[in-house]
């Protein structure tokens, strides 16, 4: 970028400089004298008399504007920082807005915490009855698979330890028998209120139609009938409401596994083992 500035007066001429030839010799680059200096290119312009061609590097071009400009640079910087400010005004307050939220919510929890101090239900298989698995039929059977129609009565013991806390047991509900990975069968359990401090009995009948066992299924139950040790898996899904004074929670899913170990697939089962793992979905 070039500027062009017009003195009011031309430079006086200056007298032609000598070159010493002591000096000339000790230098690498030969010095020209006024006199000597070689004509322009006439490829480049020939700037007038008393007109000089100043050349500003471009950065400071940009960082600092010409005297007259400045009154517009600042006006205009000034427009873009009031456009700015009301963006982060706005996203300064989302941000306060939204950290003010997660710490009322962490109080809140706390201070329920610390006040109600909830703990988990408990949940225990007291007896099994099983029916409609006739083994002699199965033995006898010449198929390579067989169908039966298992029922199970189970008793289900749930122990709700909280003082301040009372459980709603919701419809649609789900229990479901398996052995190796098949479905023996299934039922639900009674929708019923828990108060606070309470241990409810409750049987629940899960019935199954048709079920299909393959000959692998059916030669492990079978070895697993004559050593006195059936393995079997009850799930529970139970949809549950919290009560903590006159406030309902909303819906929480409640899931139950239990592996049982019973001696014989009859009415009177006896359950060798049990052990059973608790957890809550809450949404």
């Amino acid at each position: 970028m070039a500027d062009r500035v017009h003195p009011r007066d031309s430079p006086p001429p200056q007298a032609p400089v000598t070159v010493n030839d002591e000096t000339s010799s000790e230098s690498s680059e030969p010095m020209l004298t006024l006199a000597t200096r070689p004509n322009p290119s006439p490829d480049k312009p020939v700037p007038p008399p008393g007109t000089y061609v100043i050349h500003i590097p471009k950065d400071q071009v940009y960082r600092v504007p010409p005297p007259e400009n400045a009154d517009r640079y600042h006006a205009l910087t000034r427009k873009s920082k009031t456009r700015r400010r009301p963006c982060c005004c706005c996203l300064c307050w989302f941000l306060g807005v939204l950290a003010l939220i997660v710490a009322l919510v962490a109080v809140s929890a706390a201070i329920f915490y610390l006040v109600v101090k909830p703990r988990s239900p408990n949940y225990s298989i007291d007896a099994v009855s099983i029916s409609g698995v006739n083994l002699t039929a199965v033995a006898a059977a010449s198929s390579a698979s067989v169908t039966v129609s298992p029922e199970f009565d189970v008793t289900v013991r749930a122990d709700n330890p909280n003082k301040k806390i009372g459980i709603y047991y919701q419809p649609k509900s789900s229990v479901g028998i398996y052995y190796d990975d098949v479905s023996l069968c299934n039922g639900a359990v009674p929708s019923f209120y828990q108060p606070s401090n309470n241990v409810t009995v409750f049987k629940t009948a899960l019935k199954g139609s048709g079920v299909v066992l393959t000959s692998t299924v059916k030669n492990s139950l079978l070895q697993a009938q004559s050593q006195g040790k059936v393995p079997l898996l009850l799930t529970v899904r139970a949809p549950v409401k919290i009560k903590v004074g006159s406030v309902k929670s909303w819906t929480i899913t409640v899931k139950v596994d239990c592996d049982i170990t019973v001696d014989s697939l009859t009415t009177n089962a006896k359950i060798l083992s049990k052990d059973c793992h608790y957890g809550v979905k809450i949404w």
